[in-house]
């Protein structure tokens, strides 16, 4: 034991460290010791575990997503241009582009023409008072008119618009006089919220009425239309009493219509219009209304004198009805079309 003990402390001496009374360690004995999965310590040096796997697939994921975001904008992009290749090019089309305000203008434009289309000779001072509001600092007070004459127009609606710059267009303005329609093109420019006439309109034609071709007279079912008319009468004249009580005797089951409350008469059922057909058809009813004059005539006047008739407005219309045993009902009421005439 002595002899043991003597060698022990000369291997110390030589400077070998001690050992300790515990068993060594595997990884004491070897440092590049792979455990047993399930059972030993992870391997030095080596992948940490479920943590980093998952920082891994997360990196990729958002790498996959940057990729289709980058992908999918570049195929939208030309699809959303060629989509709008259709649409109406043109600084009028797009006034956003242009930056000028096309609703600003065109109003302006239409309060310029009420104002500059109605003169009077001999109150030329009116006229250029409603006129300062729209023209430039300097422009002359009547703006090309010579004062004599005199013109009255109305009913202004606007034409179009054509957009030059940010800053300046060309309105259009429909209006009537008499029995003439004009068309004023009116140059304005824009500022700073506000508009001015930047120079003088042109008076255009605004045309006349289309050329209607004639249309084949209609084929017509005279039984249907002489069952029909007894029963329209009765229909028409309910319709411009508004008696609700009255009209569902003519009206299709589960249909309701509202009539005129009396603000008209039935003057004269002038014409029926039936095709051939089954028992549901769509008819043409050509009516005149007795418009009130809003003047009582005197007692003297005789039917020949026109204060003592009732105003009358032809109509026509496009009723789709249906037959029932021997009678016909409405189910609609609406405007008839152009073959009507």
């Amino acid at each position: 034991m002595a002899r043991r003990s003597n060698v022990q402390q000369g291997l110390r001496a030589a400077g070998e460290p001690e050992h300790s009374a515990y068993p060594p360690s595997p990884y004491d004995q070897d440092p590049d010791y792979a455990p047993v999965r399930g059972r030993d310590a992870p391997r030095r040096g080596g992948w940490s575990g479920g943590g980093g796997r998952w920082l891994v697939w997360t990196g990729r994921a958002v790498l996959w997503a940057l990729i289709i975001v980058i992908v999918v904008n570049g195929v939208r992009a030309p699809i959303e241009r060629l989509s709008q290749g259709g649409a109406p090019t043109g600084s009028a089309a797009t006034p956003t582009a242009s930056g000028f305000p096309e609703a600003g203008a065109t109003a302006f434009a239409g309060q310029f023409a009420a104002a500059y289309l109605n003169f009077d000779g001999s109150k030329p001072d009116d006229r250029a008072e409603r006129l300062k509001p729209f023209l430039p600092e300097g422009a002359e007070r009547q703006f090309g008119w010579n004062g004599f004459g005199r013109m009255s127009a109305g009913a202004f609606q606007l034409s179009g618009i054509e957009v030059i710059d940010a800053q300046n267009a060309v309105v259009a303005v429909f209006a009537q006089s008499g029995a003439q329609r004009w068309k004023l093109s009116v140059p304005v420019y824009y500022s700073n919220g506000k508009f001015v006439v930047s120079g003088q309109p042109a008076l255009l034609p605004a045309g006349g009425p289309a050329g209607l071709p004639q249309l084949p007279q209609p084929e017509h079912d005279e039984i249907a239309e002489g069952e029909l008319r007894p029963q329209l009468e009765g229909f028409f004249k309910a319709y411009a009493a508004g008696d609700a009580t009255q009209l569902q005797r003519y009206v299709a089951q589960g249909v309701t219509l509202d009539g005129f409350d009396g603000k008209v008469t039935l003057a004269e059922l002038k014409s029926v219009s039936a095709p051939p057909g089954g028992t549901s058809r769509e008819i043409t009813a050509v009516v005149v209304w007795g418009v009130p004059t809003g003047a009582t005539p005197a007692p003297a006047a005789t039917s020949a004198d026109p204060a003592a008739q009732a105003g009358g407005l032809e109509q026509a219309y496009r009723l789709t009805v249906e037959k029932q045993g021997d009678n016909w009902y409405i189910k609609d009421i609406r405007g008839a079309t152009r073959s009507a005439g």
